[in-house]
């Protein structure tokens, strides 16, 4: 029998569920066919009204209590219920894995994390993400999400997200790095704020090019994938009427508060980003050209070069 509150490799798994009633069992069906057993569910709620409570409430009977925790969220958007439920399991787990409520793992998706983590020194905070594979409502495979081939940096993350969270697994130091931050921060959303934070804190990042999960598709995402030329413009789009500047700003913001956790690159970095939106043009490109942001792909470092030109950064 395996001991979740004592077991050094069990994985905490942190379920935020809303009205997820409908791919909810094949989600938890996909958690328990892991090849790597050693895991334990927190399920944190943010206020369902159909059925997932009590999809919740049968696998714990199933499973055990030591197996399945239930609790409520804060009712104040995804990002702070991850972290509320982040908060809840740290420091009891070596390894931390976000989970979607409407998505279908493969079986080795634990495993393949932890081949990883497990070579990271303990100390460090280290982050584990990847690939997506996407499917439809009705489990159909439609694609898969881009193939970043540049290295994860701080740089990177000061520009975009690298990964979903829900490919996400991170170790004890960086959920003990993750849960310093403060209670109301406003964050654009939780995975970019982890990739921002374990890379600009000195952490280990590694982007996985296979796909470990099934990523569904429907009308209740609450972000969709990146997978066509359509969307990637769209999203371009966004970025040029303000959004892109908006996320910034709540990201500096952020990062502003573990100022004194930063390693002495990534404040510099910083630094010249916060002064380059505000600087005029040449000095603007200046800062952009030698600090050597980027993003992963050919389309969005255009987009961002219009960006920087335009002022919209």
């Amino acid at each position: 029998m395996i001991n979740p509150a004592t077991d050094p490799g069990c994985v905490a798994v942190l379920l935020c569920t809303f009205n997820g009633g409908s791919f909810l069992k094949e989600q938890l069906s996909s958690i328990a066919a892991q090849s790597h057993e050693h895991w334990v569910v927190y399920a944190s709620d943010d206020g369902s009204t159909d059925d997932t409570l009590e999809i919740l409430q049968h696998y714990r009977e199933v499973w055990g209590s030591d197996r399945l925790l239930i609790s409520e969220g804060p009712r104040q958007g995804f990002s702070n219920n991850f972290l509320s439920v982040l908060g809840q399991a740290c420091g009891h787990h070596e390894y931390y894995a976000f989970c979607d409520q409407d998505d279908r793992w493969h079986p080795a998706k634990l495993q393949k994390a932890l081949n990883w983590l497990k070579r990271q020194p303990p100390e460090t905070p280290s982050l584990y993400c990847g690939r997506t594979q996407v499917v439809d409502i009705t489990g159909k495979i439609i694609g898969l999400s881009p193939l970043f081939k540049k290295r994860p940096s701080f740089e990177n993350a000061l520009m975009q997200n690298l990964a979903g969270g829900n490919t996400m697994l991170i170790n004890r130091a960086a959920c003990v790095l993750l849960n310093e931050t403060p209670a109301g921060t406003p964050l654009v959303c939780h995975d970019w704020w982890t990739y921002l934070l374990v890379s600009g804190c000195g952490g280990n990042v590694y982007y996985d090019p296979e796909p470990t999960l099934d990523y569904r598709q429907h009308t209740q995402n609450v972000i969709g994938a990146n997978t066509s030329i359509k969307s990637r413009a769209t999203r371009l789009k966004s970025m040029f009427e303000g959004s892109f500047s908006e996320w910034n700003a709540k990201n500096i913001a952020a990062l502003s508060t573990f100022s004194p956790r930063l390693n002495p690159h990534s404040a510099a970095s910083l630094m010249r980003f916060e002064q380059a939106r505000n600087a005029p043009l040449t000095t603007r490109i200046k800062l952009m050209v030698v600090s050597r942001f980027y993003r992963q792909t050919l389309l969005g470092n255009l987009g961002l070069a219009l960006a920087v030109l335009i002022k919209r950064i």
